[in-house]
């Protein structure tokens, strides 16, 4: 896979709060956390583009991470954070309820993700990784938000 996470011992990913559950993502594609701020919708979106927000004179798709990943539509709250990140050669808004941690990943705390069945999940998850938390799930965002999808109409 192009640009495949590195995900051996001492790498550092953000862990997310989506819809009550933990994910992690590569804090390389991270460029920066906000809070959230109202997006203006997109005519003929799809469901999980929430809309569209000014960064700094760029305009910025913003998603539903949660809607994305299939654990159903979140509502934008002032607790909400937009995690802004580099996804293949694009920026785009992650609408996450928090960011709860920066973990580094130690040995043999990955562990693949178990067979469902279902091939999608294999595509989205690179692994789950086991905390004394419980369990966060690694995410990719490249397949997530592959390059061609678009992400308005």
């Amino acid at each position: 896979m192009a640009g495949a996470l590195d995900v051996s011992p001492g790498h550092e990913l953000i862990i997310v709060e989506i819809s009550g559950q933990r994910f992690a993502i590569d804090i390389m594609s991270v460029r920066e956390i906000r809070g959230w701020c109202a997006s203006t919708r997109l005519p003929q979106a799809p469901a999980h583009v929430l809309g569209m927000i000014n960064l700094r004179g760029s305009v910025l798709p913003v998603v539903d991470f949660s809607s994305r990943l299939g654990l159903g539509e979140s509502e934008p709250n002032t607790a909400s954070v937009v995690i802004v990140a580099e996804v293949g050669d694009r920026l785009v808004g992650l609408m996450v309820d928090a960011v709860c941690d920066i973990l580094t990943l130690g040995e043999g705390m990955l562990q693949p993700a178990p067979d469902l069945g279902a091939p999608r999940v294999h595509e989205f998850v690179r692994g789950v990784i086991t905390t004394q938390g419980g369990i966060v799930t690694l995410l990719s965002l490249e397949a997530v938000i592959p390059d061609g999808e678009p992400l308005a109409a």
